[in-house]
């Protein structure tokens, strides 16, 4: 048995995927979907977040100013290939992040990124997407979909 497997049986682990696209709301309408979303589920939970710009990056702060819930931030390449705003983040809260993964991809495309989607799923008991309302195609939705085809949990919560 694997320290994923163990944790897996033992703990709620949660992948959290969403839209990059988050300037329509305020920070604190993203504070009160947190809350009323994740919140919940935070109590003795691991989150895995991927480690890009938007939803990743919102509700990366957002946990680890608001729960004592463990945190994995898992990136396609490496932390130096995200967005600057991404990159701020991570080393904002550094000291809140149990794990960091870089799965070493040299190409950040949408295959790459799918990939990680994938192996937070793989790792997940649970998704919760947050994707852009209104669009009904995107990585967060095949996220979605992925983990629903896996027989997995997941709460769609649109922003």
């Amino acid at each position: 048995m694997t320290t994923y497997d163990t944790e897996w049986i033992l703990t709620r682990t949660v992948t959290i995927t969403g839209t990059r696209s988050t300037g329509h709301k305020s920070l604190s309408q993203y504070a009160d979907t947190f809350a009323a979303y994740l919140g919940p589920f935070a109590p003795g939970a691991h989150f895995y977040i991927g480690g890009a710009k938007g939803i990743d990056s919102l509700a990366l702060l957002w946990l680890a100013g608001n729960t004592d819930a463990d945190l994995t931030i898992v990136v396609p390449g490496t932390v130096d290939q995200q967005p600057a705003e991404a990159r701020q983040a991570i080393a904002r809260v550094r000291d809140h992040i149990k794990e960091i993964v870089e799965l070493g991809a040299d190409d950040l495309n949408s295959a790459a990124y799918h990939a990680r989607n994938r192996w937070m799923v793989d790792r997940t008991t649970m998704t919760i997407g947050f994707p852009l309302a209104g669009q009904l195609r995107s990585g967060t939705w095949q996220t979605l979909n992925y983990t629903r085809d896996r027989g997995k949990p997941h709460l769609i919560v649109p922003v």
